[in-house]
């Protein structure tokens, strides 16, 4: 769940939203505005869109607990919020996501009141994910309560569109009473912008601002630092870095791992490594520029297949990128076999190591990649196309 706070800022929901704004469409948007914001609910009006903004617990960057209890009240807090200040909208069309999986009341009751499409966005399989990270026991009493409400949200849900075909495939085979015809693949998408490459002068620039060295091929993870992302194995890989001439690594982003390789950062003082706070994305877009590698890591233990949004962001800055994920996620074969990425199974040092030495060692081999995964990008991955897929079942209403 994203607090949408500007739907002119970049990113996959906001992207999306722009695009059904431009195709002329009246657009309710309805969005946590969490605790550390003290805001109270409030209605914002841009152009053919409102924009609700629902005062509710903390649901991101915080303790499971607070998370799972925010998770379990919103439903609650998003329905009285909707029927306050939407109460008089008869919506045609109906667009949500996973996390989280606790909106099946109101959209069972939207649906039945206007008689609205239904669309959910997977893009989490909860509460597997859970379960995976030890967070959740598979068979207690809070994860068959959580089972059940993914399955009825499914149930509910006309259409599902998934972010890979590991995806798709994987909600089938575990959610049998799922119908195969609803289920389609529905990416991670941007609108992309034309990015002129920088000059050596600007990149030099650029890095210097942080303290990045201009003469090494500058490997950068971008993005949320939580559990999901494996820090064990990129702690394990910044240090084995330490070794190299030519390669320099910049993680860039927060979350509740934050703090702990913060102060792994202050014990071990990498020379070869970089820690900054997470940047407002208008600045991340322009930093990650002057980078030369996109890094992805997801957590060996996933049985679920994730496809992580910050790859987008590599790909419009025609960068390759180098994973280390579960053997589950189809992000890595993906990438290989589109010749933009190189992927190595997620706690495996010795082939991720090789990885990024190739990488390193040949600007024409990351020129080439880059080039390549852009072009992927273009063809596969823009709100154009998501925006397609989904209209196209509203129209044959």
């Amino acid at each position: 769940m994203v607090g949408i706070t500007d739907i002119w800022e970049r990113g996959i929901y906001t992207d999306l939203i722009r695009k059904f704004m431009t195709e002329g469409h009246r657009l309710h948007v309805v969005s946590p505005a969490e605790r550390r914001m003290q805001q109270p609910t409030h209605l914002i009006e841009e152009g053919n869109c409102r924009l609700l903004r629902v005062k509710t617990t903390n649901l991101q960057k915080t303790n499971s607990i607070e998370k799972g209890i925010g998770q379990l009240m919103l439903e609650r807090n998003f329905g009285r919020a909707i029927k306050k200040h939407l109460g008089d909208v008869d919506f045609d069309l109906i667009i949500y996501t996973t996390p989280p999986i606790t909106f099946n009341r109101i959209i069972k009751q939207q649906k039945k009141k206007s008689g609205a499409v239904a669309y959910l966005m997977l893009k989490d399989i909860f509460p597997q994910n859970a379960v995976d990270l030890g967070m959740i026991s598979k068979g207690s009493l809070l994860h068959r309560l959580l089972r059940r409400k993914e399955r009825n949200l499914y149930e509910t849900s006309d259409h599902i569109g998934c972010m890979s075909p590991a995806n798709r495939d994987y909600l089938l085979r575990e959610n049998p009473s799922v119908a195969a015809s609803k289920v389609e693949i529905c990416p991670n998408s941007i609108e992309p912008v034309e990015l002129p490459p920088l000059s050596e002068a600007e990149r030099h620039h650029r890095r210097s601002t942080y303290g990045i060295p201009a003469d090494k091929t500058v490997f950068v993870y971008g993005g949320n630092l939580g559990k999901p992302q494996s820090v064990n194995f990129l702690l394990d890989v910044i240090a084995a870095n330490e070794q190299s001439r030519n390669s320099h690594i910049v993680i860039v982003g927060d979350g509740t791992e934050y703090h702990r390789i913060s102060r792994w950062f202050n014990s071990n003082h990498p020379a070869n490594a970089t820690l900054l706070y997470a940047m407002p994305k208008r600045e991340y877009d322009e930093f990650i520029r002057a980078c030369d590698v996109g890094m992805i890591f997801l957590d060996q233990r996933f049985t679920i297949p994730n496809y992580p949004s910050r790859l987008l962001s590599y790909l419009e800055c025609s960068m390759p990128v180098i994973m280390a994920t579960d053997t589950s996620s189809d992000i890595g074969p993906i990438a290989t076999r589109n010749g933009y990425g190189l992927w190595s199974e997620s706690g495996s040092l010795k082939p991720y190591m090789e990885n990024m030495e190739r990488l390193a060692a040949s600007a024409p081999l990351r020129s080439e990649m880059g080039e390549r995964g852009k072009r992927f990008l273009l063809d596969n991955y823009t709100v154009d196309k998501t925006y397609a897929t989904i209209i196209s079942h509203f129209k044959q209403q």
